[in-house]
């Protein structure tokens, strides 16, 4: 047996807290090399270029970006747990099936969005009233970035299947590569040649290609049952249609997330400048809190994939329960380390005293309340591991998203300041866990029942 193969039956087997650590870690860094990868264009570009330059990369090219690799990552998720469960279930012939559709409607995908994206772009750009002087060079930075889009998408489902199988940390390892690729790229073309945007765009899209090609070089190297075989590339409907069943609902989440912050952006954009940096500055800091529980969601995605596939219902119960746990103590001492040294932080963003008073005030409000959100990224991640996804993409659209975006729109008018607007988080996550918790103990693929093992295995 090879030591790919032992590593992925741990997971079935291994001490579970132990197993939901080993994914965890990995993940969090990756995420922290993305958040770099995303901002290195911005700061050298804002540094060597002028605020222009800085504009057309980090602002409506950046949402446009995160929103469209944000749906697709979600629609990878649903390869992610179509291959996990087959692996866990040891059928390599359905895992091989699954590898080359994602791979190759990532291809696809990749072409129709790369057209479509050059020819769209400053229609896109003008809908979101990206200010004239730096239309020009924000259609130059996104007509480059989508002609690297194909890579983007690639690297997103490889490292997606390497996850699924137990793999961890090469997709870790093949961010971190790409990313300081990416600042050197951008060191030389942006400073050195002094290409402006062209460079900055340049370096995003070499970096990309290059971490696609050390994830398809790793898929093609392995001999366990995810390995990659180029002529075998293919679109099987029937995979490709539980792919996009199971994906759909995830990406299309991402989208409507990043809408109602959208509307909660212009609501704090209503209260003035100062406001406005104090909540670019608290960003930063959250973003943190939001990394950590996106690596517990994606381990314990995983973690349930495999042993649903395996048949052993009991041991994904045991593991939602200790990711529960651990979630919980891991953000309460978030909290703690947020509401008594997130001042420092700011520090960091600005010396302006009214906008660290505001910004105290922000965060010593909502950093308590970190943990009500726990329940939904963990449930939901449960979820998806078994690939009942619909029905929690409606809960999630409907208590966070909709009500959200109906409080933004009801209650800020008629008591405009940033409490009011704030209060639309502590709502939305409690309403929405209440309605998690309750579809998951009764209604959902996991509703707590006495376990039948046979019945699981057939599934």
């Amino acid at each position: 047996m090879t030591k790919e193969k032992t590593k992925g039956n741990q997971i079935t087997e291994g001490i579970i807290w132990q197993q939901l650590l080993f994914f965890f870690f990995p993940i969090l860094f990756g995420t922290f090399f993305q958040q770099l990868y995303n901002a290195a264009d911005a700061m050298i570009v804002g540094r060597f270029v002028g605020k222009e330059a800085l504009s057309a990369v980090g602002g409506s090219t950046s949402m446009l970006t995160q929103l469209i690799v944000g749906f697709f990552v979600g629609l990878s998720s649903g390869a992610s747990v179509i291959v996990s469960q087959y692996y866990g279930a040891k059928r390599p012939e359905m895992v091989g099936y699954a590898v080359h559709t994602a791979l190759m409607f990532s291809i696809i995908s990749g072409v129709v969005i790369m057209f479509a994206g050059i020819g769209l772009a400053p229609f896109m750009l003008e809908a979101m009233g990206t200010p004239g002087d730096v239309l020009g060079l924000s259609v130059i930075y996104l007509r480059i970035y989508f002609i690297g889009i194909i890579a983007n998408l690639v690297y997103n489902v490889g490292a997606a299947i390497l996850r699924a199988v137990g793999d961890s940390k090469r997709p870790l390892y093949f961010l971190a590569a790409s990313c300081l690729v990416n600042i050197a790229l951008d060191i030389v073309l942006v400073v050195f040649c002094r290409l402006g945007v062209v460079g900055a765009a340049l370096a995003t899209i070499l970096s990309q290609l290059f971490s696609a090609f050390l994830v398809v070089a790793c898929l093609m190297r392995t001999k366990d049952m995810h390995r990659l075989v180029l002529k075998e590339l293919c679109l099987d409907r029937r995979m490709l249609k539980r792919i996009i069943r199971i994906g759909l609902p995830a990406g299309m989440q991402s989208v409507m997330y990043g809408l109602s912050n959208v509307i909660i952006q212009s609501g704090i954009n209503s209260l003035g400048t100062n406001t406005v940096a104090a909540w670019a500055a608290y960003s930063k800091l959250d973003s943190v809190f939001w990394m950590m529980i996106n690596a517990f969601g994606i381990s314990v995605t995983t973690f349930v994939g495999q042993n649903y596939g395996a048949g052993k219902m009991d041991r994904v119960h045991r593991g939602v329960r200790t990711c529960m746990v651990m979630t919980v103590l891991a953000s309460l001492g978030m909290s703690f380390l947020i509401y008594h040294y997130g001042v420092y932080g700011y520090e960091l963003f600005t010396t302006d005293q009214d906008v660290i008073a505001i910004g105290i005030a922000m965060m010593r409000y909502l950093a308590p309340l970190y943990v009500e959100y726990v329940a939904i990224e963990i449930l939901s991640g449960a979820l998806r591991g078994v690939g009942d996804c619909w029905r929690p993409m409606i809960i999630s659209l409907l208590g966070v998203c909709v009500l959200r975006v109906g409080w933004i729109l009801i209650a800020v008018p008629l008591k405009r300041d940033i409490y009011t607007i704030m209060f639309s988080y502590p709502l939305t996550w409690v309403t929405t866990t209440v309605l998690f918790v309750i579809y998951y103990l009764f209604f959902g693929k996991l509703k707590i029942e006495k376990p039948h093992t046979k019945e699981a295995a057939d599934a």
